[in-house]
């Protein structure tokens, strides 16, 4: 029979009425936000010796914790290396096991330890000194082990902890996360990040879609393209606009620039008329100063381009107004700019 350690479940409570938990939801909202509210005077000259030493850094900025401050440091060095400032996260117990070597003369280490005592985070002062680096420190203890090793502190303490019981990080995280941020805000703008920069680390995301795709990079091109002469009847250019799905067709003279254009609002404009399909021309019925986009253009000057004018097809003409290609409002939602 086992003798070992008999397990214990939590002690079960009465359930809490609706009011209850919308009463403790919104008290530790408030307790969080009193907390980085309290950040506030603290941005001092030990927040600009920060930015400082991360912006000097000609190598990476290391973001180290242990815990939960382990969890929010590898979303600061997230946040810090899409937002211009080299950065990776190394978790504080590998790093005495072989991945301090990570660690470079070059970088800045930003260490994170709510006590300021965390053993994995002391273990590794020594190699930090040795190598010289720059060693921030977050931390709710100035005073601490690690307060008093780094170059920089700064002082995330919070007066109370949103947990009831005043042990499970909560508000201390939140002020540590919300520090975070602003170290890598404050970066972004002295480097003069920009939207470009940011696409540029997101390609996969709609901001990167948006900034980097260009209208040569979605539009239709070769036999997918509609397009008659301005000679053609009325009834070539609908079957052409049917057949290329598109909602118009391209009009061209014989050196294929664009002359004109027939989209399905000119469709709409001339049903009341009392035309002849075959007799009537596609250059008697098109518009004649449709409007076009370039090629290189971005693929989000075409979404204003179609917004602006109410429109939801647009030829690609080159510089001597040539055809090249052309594309709808579908295509740029399958490309994922609208």
């Amino acid at each position: 029979m086992s003798t070992g350690p008999r397990y214990h479940p939590p002690t079960m409570k009465t359930e809490l009425s609706t009011e209850d938990l919308i009463t403790r939801g919104r008290r530790v909202l408030r307790v969080e936000a009193d907390a980085i509210a309290a950040l506030e005077s603290r941005i001092d000259t030990a927040f600009v010796a920060a930015c400082r030493a991360m912006q000097a850094c000609p190598g990476r900025v290391v973001v180290t914790g242990m815990g939960k401050s382990g969890h929010i440091g590898d979303k600061i060095a997230a946040t810090l290396a899409s937002t211009g400032t080299p950065a990776f996260f190394l978790h504080a117990a590998e790093a005495s096991h072989g991945d301090v070597g990570m660690i470079t003369a070059a970088d800045v280490v930003l260490a994170l330890s709510n006590s300021g005592e965390t053993a994995e985070l002391i273990a590794i002062l020594p190699v930090l000194k040795r190598l010289g680096v720059r060693l921030i420190a977050l931390t709710g203890r100035p005073a601490s082990t690690l307060g008093r090793a780094a170059d920089v502190v700064l002082d995330v303490s919070v007066a109370v902890e949103a947990c009831p019981l005043n042990l499970a990080p909560t508000a201390s995280t939140t002020a540590t996360l919300a520090m975070g941020d602003a170290l890598a805000v404050a970066l972004l703008e002295a480097r003069g990040f920009t939207e470009e920069d940011f696409a540029r680390s997101h390609p996969g995301g709609s901001l990167g879609r948006r900034l980097l795709l260009h209208v040569d990079d979605v539009m239709r091109t070769g036999d997918q393209l509609p397009a008659v002469a301005a000679t053609a009847s009325l009834h070539d250019g609908l079957v052409e606009m049917s057949r290329k799905g598109l909602g118009m067709t391209t009009i061209l003279d014989a050196q294929r620039r664009l002359v004109g254009i027939f989209t399905d609002g000119d469709l709409r404009r001339i049903l009341g008329q009392p035309l002849d399909l075959q007799a009537t021309t596609m250059g008697a019925v098109m518009t004649k100063t449709p409007r076009t986009i370039r090629p290189r253009m971005l693929a989000a000057e075409a979404v204003h381009v179609m917004e602006t004018g109410r429109i939801t097809a647009l030829p690609v003409v080159d510089e001597r107004g040539v055809l090249v290609g052309a594309l709808n409002v579908h295509d740029l939602l399958r490309a994922g700019v609208m």
